[in-house]
């Protein structure tokens, strides 16, 4: 940004309090349409890849990492290398096997929250379209 630009940003943004009313303002339903969570009013059903899409890559990276993990810890214990890469792969092995359990853990945890929610929103959605049913008659 010059300096000339500055000034025409700061006039801009010091406008009379009649033309910040001309300006959209941000209501609850465009708030809600923005956010990252589902919709109660959609209706569209989601597919399971879609669901299930962040768990599956999770575990797939978890997984990928333990073998990794593994796969150096028995080479560091296999193979003849001299005693400086050995204690480096010594150490580095074990780190990937931990960490890919844990990646490959909080996939599979994911699941079954996954599951509950999907649950309860089935439940929300027919208790409003009961209620919907009841009070609109």
């Amino acid at each position: 940004m010059t300096m000339e630009e500055l000034p025409r940003a700061l006039e801009i943004d010091e406008r009379s309090p009649e033309s910040k009313d001309l300006l959209p303002s941000q209501t609850a339903s465009s708030l809600c349409i923005s956010s990252r969570s589902e919709s109660v009013w959609t209706t569209n059903p989601r597919s399971n890849w879609e669901i299930y899409r962040k768990p599956i890559i999770i575990m797939s990276v978890g997984s990928a990492t333990l073998l990794f993990g593994v796969a150096i810890t028995c080479w560091a214990y296999i193979s003849n290398n001299n005693d400086k890469t050995k204690a480096i792969l010594k150490m580095i092995g074990p780190a990937f096997l931990s960490l890919g359990l844990m990646t490959l853990v909080c996939g599979l945890v994911w699941v079954p929250i996954i599951k509950k929610k999907q649950k309860q929103r089935q439940k929300s959605n027919f208790f409003q379209s009961l209620k919907f049913f009841l009070l609109n008659r």
